[in-house]
């Protein structure tokens, strides 16, 4: 199996899975400031020139979510269980955090670290507003679900953790606020003990990238 990603938060969801289960994946970083994303024959991979992307002999596989459940069913995970009440949950909460809290996060990250980093503008002050408005909405949904919980659903670790997690380790830099959510922050710092959410991408790359 290959998996094609770039150090982003949607990335590191399917490659911390991969991580935690030692899948035998072959980690593929497309850089995405040259434009590696859009070359032709990644796009005869993913037509929407986005990681994360996975492929597996002749199957393709794209969206973060889709690649976590494929990786947790072929390994035989419970982190996507086999259940279908169980499944039902996690289907819940993986479309909540895509339609909100994910979205609103990501929109932090994106006004204040993708533009700066990749040239695109100045961080837009109603974007932020609005964006922080939102994510105040449901960090209070999210975090009163936390009380008396370790786990986002099904009282264990599934992908939907890694998924409603997904732009946490980048709070500092999207400088998201958390500081009223003691839950989530608890929570998130459970999921950070697990050396597969806390370095999930392939070390040389990264240092490479930075270099």
């Amino acid at each position: 199996m290959k998996l094609y990603y770039f150090e982003t938060p949607n990335a590191r969801k399917p490659c911390a899975v991969a991580r935690y289960l030692q899948s035998p994946v072959e980690f593929v970083r497309l850089d995405l400031g040259r434009g590696e994303h859009k070359q032709p024959d990644f796009l005869a991979v993913n037509p929407n020139g986005r990681v994360p992307t996975l492929v597996d002999g002749d199957f393709k596989l794209w969206e973060s979510t889709a690649i976590m459940c494929y990786l947790a069913r072929k390994a035989g995970s419970d982190l996507w269980p086999t259940d279908e009440m169980e499944q039902i949950d996690i289907l819940r909460w993986l479309n909540w955090d895509t339609a909100h809290f994910s979205r609103h996060a990501a929109r932090l990250f994106f006004q204040r670290r993708v533009k700066p980093a990749f040239g695109l503008g100045e961080p837009d002050p109603h974007e932020i507003d609005d964006a922080t408005s939102f994510f105040h909405t449901f960090a209070d949904v999210l975090d009163e679900h936390l009380k008396n919980r370790d786990t986002i659903a099904c009282d264990r670790l599934t992908v939907a953790d890694f998924a409603v997690a997904s732009v946490l380790p980048y709070a500092k830099e999207a400088e998201l606020p958390l500081e009223p959510y003691h839950q989530i922050r608890r929570w998130h710092e459970g999921l950070m003990a697990l050396p597969a959410w806390r370095d999930p991408f392939p070390q040389a790359e990264p240092q490479r990238a930075a270099s």
